[in-house]
């Protein structure tokens, strides 16, 4: 694990491999070690980045408030430190998020796009309140929030199947520090709509997705991509599918990657 100083903040990453950069970004709650398994096949071919967002794994909260952008410029700090101007960004939920943030902010330096169990769209009313009721709720109990919004992102089949795999996650997100966890929730909460960037982007881009995300509504999701060129993988879980549908994954990226 490397670290970069950039406004008064600690950012951990990682750097693997030679080759075409791909950049993996974590989501919520969680931390680069959620990419264990894919770097190792990734950075046989690919240079592998994978960046600790702000507020999690081993990198700093910065502030109360850590909007998306605030995110894609630590990730653009990280990238300009090791001399990379164009990059392949696969971000997972939340690091869909930053990555569409870093595409809106840098369009000259994506190479290509993975949302994974992620939307371009911004939060709905609804997410909006359920948002500051987990501000609420974590605030309140730290430990609770955490073990059952964890369990909430699997699909209610593999919740028993992966139960081994669901508590190593649990205790990953447990070191996230609670002012990481609310600047987040604030962040995600007033991100932009980028929808059009599906539309209006050249890159080659591609959204995967879980039939049955306990998170994000797969029929509303897909309706972002429809009339684009934006490739649409659908596997049949929730919302953690590098652990849920992780071997199937895995070729998908690499066909994917392939076409870059």
């Amino acid at each position: 694990m490397k670290t970069l100083h950039y406004k008064n903040t600690s950012i951990a990453f990682t750097d693997t491999g030679k080759g075409t950069a791909i950049v993996l970004l974590h989501g919520f709650l969680e931390n680069q070690s959620m990419w264990s398994a894919l770097v190792p096949v990734l950075s046989q071919k690919y240079r592998v980045i994978t960046i600790d967002l702000l507020g999690h794994g081993q990198t700093e909260p910065m502030g109360y408030l850590q909007t998306m952008e605030d995110n894609a410029d630590a990730v653009h700090e990280v990238l300009s430190s090791l001399r990379l101007r164009k990059a392949v960004f696969i971000g997972h939920s939340m690091g869909g998020y930053v990555a569409l943030a870093y595409a809106e902010l840098y369009p000259e330096s994506v190479k290509g796009l993975v949302l994974l169990n992620s939307t371009a769209k911004e939060d709905s009313p609804e997410r909006k309140t359920n948002r500051d009721r987990a501000i609420k709720a974590v605030k309140k109990d730290y430990e609770t929030f955490i073990r059952l919004s964890i369990a909430n992102l699997f699909s209610e089949d593999n919740r028993n199947r992966l139960n081994d795999r669901i508590e190593k996650v649990k205790i990953e997100a447990l070191q996230t520090p609670l002012q990481g966890i609310v600047a987040s929730l604030e962040g995600m909460k007033i991100r932009k709509d980028r929808e059009i960037l599906l539309h209006t982007t050249t890159f080659p881009k591609v959204v995967i997705l879980g039939k049955k995300d306990p998170v994000l509504n797969y029929e509303e999701t897909v309706t972002q991509i429809q009339g684009t060129t934006v490739e649409l993988v659908t596997f049949p879980d929730g919302h953690m599918s590098h652990i849920e549908n992780e071997s199937d994954l895995t070729t998908e990226l690499l066909s994917f990657l392939k076409k870059i």
